[in-house]
């Protein structure tokens, strides 16, 4: 039985921060660090992988994978896979809304040119824990990226009704 606690509802990107919505990065840390300190116990957050049609948290493509759009370029510079200047050069966000339509491109290529730097220059212990990373999650993530590689390669937003690329 657990004790009686309280705590709040709030989606990771409802959370302020300059890349369109809120993310795994410092906000996050910040408002987990305020939760704690008013004495909140619970975090109740909505599901958190990649949402299909419409951006919904309940139409994920995966129940194991997480959003792309919640990785944090600010925690990639402090990895060193990307510099100050690649988030100097990201798009212009407002910090006041969420922008889902308009977030994805910008972010993903964040997320390509840190792929590219994590390949380039990335150091040993991060590559074995990428390695050991997919080593472990092979039983899912090898059918979860086939499944989104052929879903970009057919433009499909909606795969199940999906027939070609001319959808």
């Amino acid at each position: 039985m657990f004790p009686r606690s309280s705590g709040i509802l709030l989606h990771l990107t409802s959370l302020p921060g300059p890349f369109g919505v809120g993310d795994l990065g410092p906000q996050a840390w910040r408002f987990a660090d305020f939760l704690a300190a008013a004495g909140q116990r619970v975090w109740q957050v909505l599901p958190l992988g990649p949402t299909g049609y419409g951006d919904s948290p309940y139409q994920c493509f995966s129940a194991f994978a997480g959003n792309p759009i919640l990785i944090s370029p600010e925690k990639l510079v402090m990895q060193g896979l990307l510099s100050a200047a690649d988030l100097e050069r990201a798009a212009d966000f407002s910090a006041g809304s969420v922008e889902y339509a308009s977030v994805n491109r910008p972010k993903r290529h964040l997320l390509e040119r840190a792929f590219t730097n994590f390949q380039k220059q990335s150091s040993a212990d991060l590559r074995e824990r990428f390695r050991k990373f997919r080593s472990a999650n092979a039983w899912w993530l090898d059918d979860y990226a086939l499944f989104m590689a052929l879903k970009e390669a057919f433009r499909c937003r909606i795969v199940r009704f999906c027939a070609g690329p001319e959808l």
